[in-house]
């Protein structure tokens, strides 16, 4: 009966020695695991997947636009990639370089400071809302529901249409939206204090 009981225990302490050996690199591979979901970037995400075979979306219209580099950079600051290509439809009134550069002195910089972000992110989400109107269509409406939950008013002179105060000087569909070029940058009206 020793000679059993021998077996039995040296089979146990195998057994036991091949658990502790599976655990230690079940955890080490857990680790691992932790350190690479730690360690994603940014640049994840919807809208970094390389697609040259559809309609540009909104964001990509935006990226392939020389007249966009500011919003562009503003959006990247904000974190707004994957947002800018869900399906939609969305419309973006887009401002211009140019528009940004009228901004008093220094205004952009500051917005781009990591410290702002949720006010940069408050700016741009007001160039955003539900929907793909054409300019024409756009005559209808009195004011649109932004992407910040506040409204900004349209106003039609003659031909043009004004969203926010902003002039849309030209539109280009994608395919998830439209993109409404803008000459101006539109703020969103101050809060109401008590």
């Amino acid at each position: 009966m020793k000679p059993n009981f021998k077996m039995f225990f040296s089979v146990i302490i195998v057994l036991l020695f091949i658990s502790c050996k599976n655990d230690a690199k079940q955890q080490t591979t857990n680790n691992e695991t932790t350190t690479t979901v730690d360690q994603t970037d940014k640049t994840k995400g919807q809208a970094f997947i390389e697609d040259d075979g559809s309609t540009p979306n909104v964001l990509q219209i935006a990226i392939g636009s020389p007249d966009h580099t500011t919003l562009v950079a503003a959006v990247q600051a904000a974190d707004l990639e994957n947002v800018l290509v869900n399906a939609g439809p969305l419309m973006v009134f887009a401002p211009t370089n140019a528009a940004f550069d009228a901004l008093p002195e220094g205004t952009v910089e500051n917005l781009l400071k990591p410290e702002n972000k949720n006010a940069l992110a408050n700016i741009l989400k007001y160039h955003v809302t539900p929907g793909n109107y054409s300019k024409d269509f756009l005559k209808k409406f009195k004011k649109l529901g932004q992407a910040n939950n506040q409204d900004v008013l349209v106003e039609v002179k003659g031909d043009d249409v004004y969203v926010g105060g902003a002039k849309i000087i030209a539109s280009v569909k994608g395919g998830n939206g439209i993109v409404h070029v803008i000459d101006k940058v539109m703020l969103p009206p101050s809060e109401k204090k008590d």
